[in-house]
């Protein structure tokens, strides 16, 4: 991938990287839940998040938990590689917007190039939505998630809320994008 390093993981063991990628949702800043998930299933993890996904976020919490910085925009060329490839990634929360420009191919951002390019490099990729009954009767939805899955793509099962009603930070299955990756 593009945008993967070369590096050695920072941990000093062989332990499999984990990228959680994190879209802008309100319930993204549980996402150290998952981070925590994947550490004690003995993941190395790293954050990759959309540019909107950022504001939702504890950035330094995310740094300290992790040991690596976050990504969010495209470095410059010969600028170090900060993480190391992924051997897996979990797409948490993932929303309306990243969903649908994923399936169509669309990689103007970090995050979807990241996405886009897993499928030809055979990585093992789960998502977690989150979005609203409206989004989710959207017929592009549909498709994109069909698209998706024919991919080999990994989804949560989802009850979608309805529109204007905050998601329920509590009753969100950080854990589950684990359970679909089936481990390192």
């Amino acid at each position: 991938m593009t945008e993967q390093t070369d590096a050695t993981h920072r941990s000093g063991d062989s332990r499999p990287f984990l990228y959680v990628v994190v879209c802008a949702s309100g319930i993204a800043g549980g996402v150290g839940e998952l981070i925590t998930a994947a550490q004690q299933a003995r993941w190395d993890v790293g954050v990759v998040a959309t540019p909107q996904g950022l504001g939702f976020i504890d950035a330094e919490a995310v740094v300290a938990q992790t040991g690596y910085p976050i990504r969010s925009a495209w470095r410059a060329p010969g600028d170090p590689r900060p993480l190391p490839p992924a051997d897996a990634i979990a797409v948490a929360p993932a929303t309306f917007n990243t969903i649908n420009k994923w399936a169509a191919g669309i990689s103007d951002t970090l995050a979807l190039g990241i996405l886009c390019e897993a499928y030809g490099a055979g990585i093992r990729t789960a998502v977690l939505p989150c979005l609203n009954a409206a989004q989710a009767a959207h017929p592009a939805y549909r498709r994109s998630v069909d698209t998706l899955r024919g991919m080999g793509v990994l989804f949560s099962a989802y009850d979608p809320g309805r529109p204007g009603a905050p998601h329920p930070a509590a009753g969100f299955r950080w854990a589950e994008a684990l359970e679909l990756l089936g481990g390192p």
